[in-house]
């Protein structure tokens, strides 16, 4: 499975929906989201599902990238939008590099 980003939130987090007012509703508009598309799991309904985490999520709200279904790294927690996307970027630079789609047409053929 690609790489995506995960949020793991819980039902009246007020750091949940700070994120979610401050860089949730902009997400799906950056290159960030392209390489990680963003999946959300609500700990009040359930866990996360086919992902191998390092260890269980406590705090909410918590990021965790992962790559072919293993965890890749995390950010605990929300400040504000510039630490979150610099943090965000530190995770993505463990990311190996995306095939490019003319890669993988050539590599198909």
């Amino acid at each position: 499975m690609a790489a995506e980003l995960i949020v793991f939130e819980r039902d009246g987090c007020p750091w949940c929906q700070r994120w979610n007012r401050e860089v949730g509703t902009v997400y799906d508009k950056t290159d960030e989201a392209k390489r990680l598309p963003l999946r959300r799991v609500n700990l009040d309904r359930g866990t996360a599902q086919g992902v191998r985490l390092d260890m269980p999520v406590r705090f909410t709200p918590t990021f965790v990238v992962v790559d072919q279904d293993r965890e890749v790294g995390r950010i605990t927690g929300y400040i504000n939008d510039d630490t979150f996307w610099g943090l965000l970027g530190t995770l993505i630079a463990k990311l190996p590099p995306p095939v490019a789609e003319s890669s993988v047409s050539a590599i198909q053929r």
